[in-house]
């Protein structure tokens, strides 16, 4: 058995308790297009299973993807219902849990450095037919801040650049741009191991960002774990990464190097042609005798968007029930980039809350453009649900706010391409307190459950 903390953990449970949830595809594939393009097939279908591609044209590795595409698998890794989700992930990520520290790992068996690193060997797909190359979409970036030492763990594009050398984006302007800024600064270039090879917690740990400076990154996913994340040390500078990792590629972020980065098909469905244009040297390469590559389909898939939609909506979620409890739920949609909108439930008992809820959720997440809030009877997983409440219950010139000059994402292709600031709005889709307000048609559980049967009966499945 697999150590449940590992990718390969995650796929023994999936294959164990889910097994219309994982396909093995054993014809061959190209890492040009195939790869990426196949879950997007899976998702037109409806469908959204994790993928292990068995057979590579000119590779021995097997490719495994879509790890982190669906909601009921995630709910799962946190044993909890789908609905409870974004709260249990906004419960255990502040439960931050001390990391265990052991001598060995699986990713030390096979060593390759110096001369004998070649990244061109990795089956690293071309996603789209855009992309300036091949490119690493699930590797996972850890270093240190020079200043306070402090770790940091997360995604970041990886274009390959040649056998040692690929171009890095560090456009989300969070830790690591800021760590890489500090290293410049002192004229040094930036340690940093790259982890290929996941468990879905891992990942959703890593998308968190707000908690406090000295905490570690790793904690906040032995929280999600409910147990100590088990670590082991690289050869750079004694950082510390995974021990249940597939593959770990050690070198360094150059000081004062600018090469051109992209395009690369990105999480708005457009091609991104914004980089921060960094460079990242291998100088080694370590990986299990049997590994396996993980590459997350990028673009729109719900394997590139569907983790930061439920960290989004458990960021939101904690800052919006410090100060109004009444709040229900919230969802970010996978269809809006999982990032640009934000839909509020509450339970509404006064003017003005809504608004509230409005600032305070447009505070906490840069990326969050447009915030929604609905009452208590709205769907707010069903889109037409949603735009029916703002069509019936939103009175523009008082329920509407815009505020223009705000921080926005780099990556998002409205933004000002100088300042990448964007004008955000809030809407009040909430009935109005203090008089009457037209009833809603409404059909009991009862009477549903009731035509069902008769429908059944009639040989009409429903």
């Amino acid at each position: 058995m697999n150590h449940p903390q590992s990718m390969r953990g995650f796929l023994d449970m999936v294959t164990r308790d889910y097994p219309d949830e994982i396909v093995r595809i054993r014809e061959p594939v190209r890492t040009h297009l195939d790869i990426t393009s196949m879950v997007f097939a899976l998702e037109r279908a409806g469908k959204s299973p994790v993928v292990v591609y068995e057979n590579v044209e000119g590779h021995s590795m097997p490719v495994v993807t879509n790890i982190s595409g669906n909601r009921k698998l995630l709910a799962a890794c946190l044993g909890v219902p789908q609905a409870d989700l974004p709260s249990a992930f906004r419960e255990r990520c502040q439960k931050y849990i001390p990391c265990e520290l052991v001598d060995s790992a699986p990713w030390q068996e096979v060593v390759f450095e110096g001369d004998q690193v070649d990244l061109t060997k990795l089956p690293i797909p071309t996603h789209f037919q855009v992309d300036a190359a091949p490119y690493i979409t699930a590797g996972q970036l850890t270093a240190r801040d020079p200043v306070s030492g402090v770790d940091t763990t997360g995604f970041h594009r990886l274009m390959l650049a040649g056998k040692n050398r690929l171009g890095v984006s560090l456009h989300s302007r969070r830790r690591m741009y800021e760590f890489h800024r500090r290293a410049e600064q002192r004229g040094e270039a930036l340690p940093v191991a790259i982890t290929l090879g996941i468990h879905p917690l891992h990942y959703m740990g890593s998308m968190v960002f707000a908690y406090p400076p000295n905490v570690r990154k790793f904690e906040i996913i032995g929280g999600l774990f409910g147990e100590p994340y088990r670590l082991a040390r690289t050869g750079v500078k004694d950082l510390e990464v995974p021990a249940g990792a597939e593959i770990v590629i050690e070198g360094e972020i150059l000081a004062g190097v600018h090469e051109p980065e992209g395009p690369f098909g990105e999480f708005t469905g457009y091609a991104s042609f914004r980089s921060t244009q960094n460079v990242f040297v291998a100088h080694r390469v370590r990986m299990r005798r049997d590994a396996m590559f993980h590459s997350i389909a990028s673009g729109m898939a719900q394997d590139h968007i569907l983790v930061s939609c439920i960290t989004r909506e458990g960021e939101i979620l904690n800052t919006l029930r410090r100060n109004l409890p009444n709040v229900i739920a919230v969802h970010v949609p996978h269809r809006t980039c999982g990032a640009f909108l934000a839909i509020v439930k509450m339970k509404k008992s006064s003017q003005g809350e809504p608004q509230q809820a409005i600032m305070a959720a447009l505070g906490t997440e840069f990326y969050t453009k447009y915030v929604i809030v609905v009452d208590e009877d709205v769907d707010i997983f069903d889109m037409n649900d949603v735009m029916w409440a703002v069509a019936t219950r939103v009175r523009a010139e008082r329920d509407i706010v815009l505020i223009p000059h705000c921080k926005g994402a780099i990556l998002d292709p409205s933004s000002d391409p100088d300042e990448f600031t964007v004008t955000k709005m809030g809407i009040d889709a909430t009935r109005p307190i203090g008089r009457d307000f037209a009833e809603r048609l409404t059909i009991s559980d009862e009477q549903h459950e009731r035509v069902r049967r008769i429908l059944q009966a009639s040989g009409v499945a429903v």
